[in-house]
């Protein structure tokens, strides 16, 4: 009996035992703050729902949405420039030829063919032929202005307006608030060539490009790449602009082409950039106004 109960009583002990080790590991793991049956607590500062990295935050999309918004601002108004210069050249050359037929007047065929060569739509070229007709259609004349920016850099200003005063005026004074200097007639102009310009959106191979110059009776080209990556400049003689566009045509790339005669200079200036960026406050400034229809530099970079 003495034997039993001694045994039952070691029994209890060893039940107790391993009681206490069974508390004893639980609170253990309490105090270490896990256990093999807990999850890590979420710190508080993570509390708030963090958004996935692939995501833009509100902040970043109104950014973007700003500069997508400014971009297209440009774009649309660079697009307005130029279809008011072609509406504006094909009046005058309706006046000037006498004859609303792009065929018997030559200079309107050509125009015309230029501004499709930039975009321009059917409608705002027919708007102005038959704006060229009415007996109140105003009187455009072309304009050249010279001016002298900082760093070295200069200015040719191509204007089309029917208002010279206003004009010169309106040129005269976006300059000088920015920091440049009208140049006096020719000062500057001697330091350009005038060429023929053909802006192509792709890469052009230069040896395919010649063959195709030569089939369309192009004497005289150069090859250089564009402003943006992946285009390309084709400059050629004023006279064979024509027949470059033609030639980039049979290419298959007419589609976003565009051909123009541009002042090219003959010795480019590199300025600092705050220079540059002086300059080209100017040129922003000028290209405001609505008889500017360009602005042609000398700089490098």
């Amino acid at each position: 009996t003495i034997q039993l109960i001694a045994y039952d009583y070691a029994e209890q002990i060893v039940q107790y035992l391993v009681q206490t080790m069974k508390y004893a590991c639980f609170a253990i793991a309490l105090l270490s703050g896990a256990s093999a049956f807990t999850v890590p607590s979420t710190p508080a500062s993570s509390a708030v729902k963090q958004e996935s990295p692939s995501r833009l935050s509100p902040l970043f999309m109104g950014r973007a949405a700003a500069v997508r918004a400014a971009t297209k601002g440009k774009t649309d108004a660079k697009k307005a420039k130029t279809n008011a210069y072609y509406g504006k050249k094909i009046i005058m050359a309706v006046k000037q030829g006498g004859s609303s037929d792009p065929v018997a007047n030559l200079q309107l065929g050509m125009l015309i063919k230029a501004a499709k060569a930039n975009s321009v739509p059917m409608d705002n070229i027919n708007r102005a032929i038959k704006r060229a007709t009415e007996k109140d259609a105003a009187d455009f004349t072309e304009s050249t202005f010279e001016a002298y920016g900082v760093g070295g850099a200069s200015f040719i200003i191509n204007a089309l307006s029917d208002n010279a005063n206003r004009c010169t005026a309106d040129i005269r004074s976006a300059v000088s608030k920015k920091g440049g200097k009208m140049a006096e007639s020719g000062s500057v102009m001697f330091m350009y060539d005038l060429k023929g310009k053909v802006e192509v959106p792709a890469v052009l191979d230069e040896e395919e490009l010649l063959m195709a110059a030569i089939d369309a009776g192009v004497d005289d080209m150069e090859l250089v790449d564009g402003d943006e990556e992946g285009t390309s400049i084709v400059y050629t003689d004023p006279k064979e602009t024509g027949a470059m566009f033609d030639a980039i045509k049979a290419m298959g790339l007419e589609e976003g082409s565009k051909m123009s005669l541009s002042h090219v200079t003959k010795a480019p200036v590199e300025c600092t950039e705050e220079e540059f960026e002086k300059n080209m406050a100017i040129i922003d400034a000028l290209e405001e106004l609505d008889d500017v229809d360009s602005v042609e530099h000398n700089m490098s970079n």
